[in-house]
Parts: C-alpha cells; structure tokens; sequence
C-alpha cells in the first residue's frame, strides 16, 4: 500500500514570483524525499488569472486518483492564518471528495512561525546585508505578513524576542498590513533612539505584493538591507515534510 501523497497548496496569485517559489519548495521536498508523491497545486481564484492557478488543485486530486492514491495529505503552504484561507481550503475538500468517494484527505497544520526558521531568516540576512556591503547592525526588524488576529501578531513578536535573545539586539516586530507598527515606522523608531544601522528581516514564504511593500517602507525608512523571504530553503522544506508526517499517521486506522 503506498504511503499517502503530498499535495503542498498555495493560494494562486498574480505574482510569478509565488508559482515559482511553491515550485523550487516542492522540488526540494521531492529531492528529501523521492520516495513520495509530492504533488503541487493552487486554489483557485475568480481574481486571478487561470493560468496562475496551474495546477489547480482539482486537476491536482483528479491525477493522483488515476493514479491509484486513495489517501493524500494536504499541506498549507502558510506561515500564519492570514496567509490562505481555511474555508476556501475546507469548500476544496468537499468538492474533491464529493467527487471522488472513497478518497480520504487530511489536511496539516500550517508550516506556522517556528524557531528552526530563524536559522533561515539569518541565511538570508547575511545574504543581504553582504549585497549592501553592510559589516554593523545596532537594531533588528522582523516583518511579518499582519493579522487582524491579535494572538497571530503575539506570535510574530514572540519570535522576534526571541531572535533578539539569540543575537544580543534590539528587534522590533513590523507587520505589512492589518496591524501596527508597519515595517517603516519600525525602522523610525529606531533611527529615533539613534539607530543608523537598522536591517530587516522578511518572515514571509515568498515574494508578492506585501513583501513589496514592506521592503518598499523600510528602505525609505532608512533601513541599510532588507532580507528575501524564506523561500525554498531546506529548512522550510523540512517543515513540509514534518506536518506531511502528522496528517499521515491521522490517517491510519485506528
């Protein structure tokens, strides 16, 4: 019986820069484990183009059962609850095992704002800042998507102190949208204390239009280098693969 297939699933998106980051993250989790069937798909969206959501995740469940899978874990490619939509994800299901019976699908927690991806975050600020030519930081940010979820945004801040800890700095949490402070009043504050050398950190999957706009406001803020998201890293691979683990042994019978 062959173990249940992964299908990593985004929100379809304008932005090319999303297709193909879901696109390098699944390729990774392929290389970490060749022994699944890793599949890629998207929601799809009535504002989106139809060929930003190929393949969509319909299509997606359809070849799979051809296949001859009968069981298939779904991981939300989301670091928080903001970032994909659960009932749209829920509305998905139904339909595909309305269509198919017989088919069992679990879905996994999201990959979440977990410490490992700290060590992500530092990769690709060093990336930065060599870019900028930058040797000296007094003042960190870590800009996150925003929620209207004040628990969410404790969350982000939580991390924030923590790679604070870890790196003997101040570091402020910034949010994109929804909540204050935005990534340029971040930096602000800091330059008001007497900061000059301010980075920031992008805590995001993959570019679009908020990583954008953040970048956009920190950079005008005075910021000295501002990270790439966490993208199709390893580590982040890694995390797919650990909720895949959860939601496969959920299906086994009990």
């Amino acid at each position: 019986m062959p173990a249940p297939a992964l299908v990593a699933l985004a929100h379809a998106s304008r932005d090319s820069r999303t297709a193909s980051t879901v696109t390098a993250l699944v390729a990774e989790v392929k290389a970490q484990r060749p022994d699944l069937r890793v599949e890629r798909a998207f929601l799809e969206s009535a504002d989106v183009p139809a060929r930003a959501t190929k393949p969509a995740f319909q299509t997606v469940v359809d070849r799979l059962v051809k296949a001859g899978h009968d069981e298939i874990v779904i991981v939300p490619l989301a670091l928080s609850e903001v970032e994909i939509d659960s009932v749209e994800i829920a509305t998905a299901l139904a339909l595909a095992t309305g269509r198919h019976p017989g088919l069992e699908i679990r879905v996994s927690g999201l990959l979440g704002l977990e410490a490992c991806f700290l060590e992500v975050l530092d990769e690709r600020l060093r990336e930065a800042l060599r870019a900028s030519r930058v040797r000296e930081l007094d003042a960190l940010v870590l800009a996150a998507a925003g929620s209207t979820d004040a628990l969410a945004n404790q969350s982000v801040a939580r991390l924030a102190r923590l790679w604070g800890t870890h790196h003997k700095l101040p570091v402020a949490a910034a949010y994109a949208s929804s909540a204050p402070p935005a990534t340029g009043e971040a930096v602000r504050a800091f330059r008001a204390e007497g900061r000059r050398h301010i980075a920031v950190a992008s805590l995001f999957l993959s570019p679009g239009m908020l990583t954008d706009r953040s970048t956009e406001m920190a950079l005008e803020a005075g910021a000295v280098a501002v990270s790439e998201p966490l993208g199709a890293h390893p580590e982040v691979a890694r995390m797919v693969l650990a909720r895949y683990a959860v939601g496969a042994v959920e299906l086994v019978p009990v």
